[in-house]
């Protein structure tokens, strides 16, 4: 789908940092010791596009994008939940521990877009505005390809009917997303919706990796893993797309 174009999912094998973040952990708000995160970084965009910038948001769960045209530095990062760039020598990081990474790409206009969609940032529309600041750069959206990476899966991801009920009351289709679950509540399809939001805009090349963040903890972190657990954090995995 992205062939040609620099780009990775990457979980959390081969990193530097040790305990609960161990080991790949590149969360810079993360409680790890931060020359971990530093070497971690450093090694995650090797893996992917040795040499480039690895540039990534201060993700507040929003529906804003940032068209990125010089680099900025890790402490004056744009608050924003995606990155689009035509810049060579740019890699656009998105870190995740649940929530959907989505790497976008236009081979032929060379724009590319990192997006991350968590439950709030899908429905506020921030691949919409990915997309948006893509063709602002000349991509076109029918040759726009996108993936998602690994991300919280259905079955790992209950919420309550009031989650459900916001979704609804945006587009009464979304019930298709949720699944029955235990009494009041449901089981969500984040990578579902994310895909058919790409989808609804005219993306037709979506692919979807199927992984499931929350069940696999050899491969990944995950907030909600964590959260269940008790444990005092979580690392993040990043996922990375260059030109």
């Amino acid at each position: 789908m992205l062939a040609g174009i620099p780009h990775g999912f990457l979980g959390r094998i081969g990193g530097v940092s040790t305990g609960i973040h161990a080991w790949l952990n590149v969360g810079i708000g993360s409680d790890d010791d931060a020359a971990a995160v530093i070497e971690n970084r450093a090694r995650a965009v090797a893996a992917v596009q040795p040499g480039a910038r690895l540039l990534s948001p201060y993700q507040v769960h929003s529906a804003d994008c940032v068209t990125v045209v010089t680099p900025f530095a890790d402490d004056a990062r744009p608050h924003a939940d995606a990155l689009v760039t035509d810049r060579p020598g740019l890699a656009l990081g998105i870190v995740t521990a649940d929530c959907a990474p989505v790497l976008l790409a236009d081979v032929q206009a060379g724009v590319i877009g990192a997006a991350h969609a968590g439950w709030k940032g899908a429905l506020g529309g921030v691949t919409d505005a990915t997309i948006e600041a893509m063709e602002a750069l000349g991509a076109q959206r029918d040759r726009i390809a996108a993936a998602i990476g690994p991300c919280i899966a259905r079955a790992s991801y209950e919420v309550d009917a009031g989650f459900a009920d916001r979704f609804a009351a945006d587009d009464p289709a979304n019930e298709r997303f949720f699944a029955e679950g235990r009494a009041g509540h449901f089981q969500f399809d984040l990578e579902a919706y994310v895909a058919h939001r790409l989808a609804s805009v005219g993306v037709t090349r979506v692919a979807m990796l199927g992984l499931d963040t929350y069940a696999d903890e050899a491969r990944f972190f995950s907030f909600r893993r964590a959260t269940h657990r008790g444990e005092p954090g979580y690392g993040r995995q990043i996922s990375i797309i260059g030109l």
